[in-house]
């Protein structure tokens, strides 16, 4: 089971990103300074913390998540759409394009739970 899915939405405003900047990333953070929404890089494009975690890939591009953020949500499905506006993520690629990446969250169920694929945490 996995623990990220991805809007066609999304996955329109990936591929457009993915011609201008090749490889990219996707991370989220627990809030202050990033905020709470997702965010898009050049791959290698923001600096891994320590036991941040992946949890799966979206349209082939790692999406991690603080630490924390993941053990607040780690029992949660995460949907990455896409909406019009500026987000509190303005260093996201999608920013200058009048977009901004969004979650969409739902409980698994225990039988999703017993389930899911394992997550890769950053050992760097």
């Amino acid at each position: 089971m996995k623990r990220i899915d991805v809007t066609q939405e999304a996955l329109t405003l990936i591929e457009m990103l993915k011609g201008k900047f090749g490889d990219l990333m996707f991370y989220q953070a627990g809030g202050c300074c990033e905020g709470t929404q997702p965010q898009c890089f050049e791959k290698g494009g923001f600096f891994l913390r320590t036991e941040d975690v992946c949890i799966g890939q979206v349209d082939g591009f790692d999406f991690w998540l603080d630490k924390d953020l993941f053990e607040y949500w780690k029992n949660a499905h995460f949907t990455l759409d896409v909406m019009d506006g500026i987000g509190a993520g303005g260093f996201s690629l999608e920013t200058p394009y009048g977009k901004t990446f969004i979650i969409k969250y739902r409980l698994f169920t225990p039988e999703e739970l017993e389930m899911l694929e394992p997550v890769k945490y950053n050992t760097y």
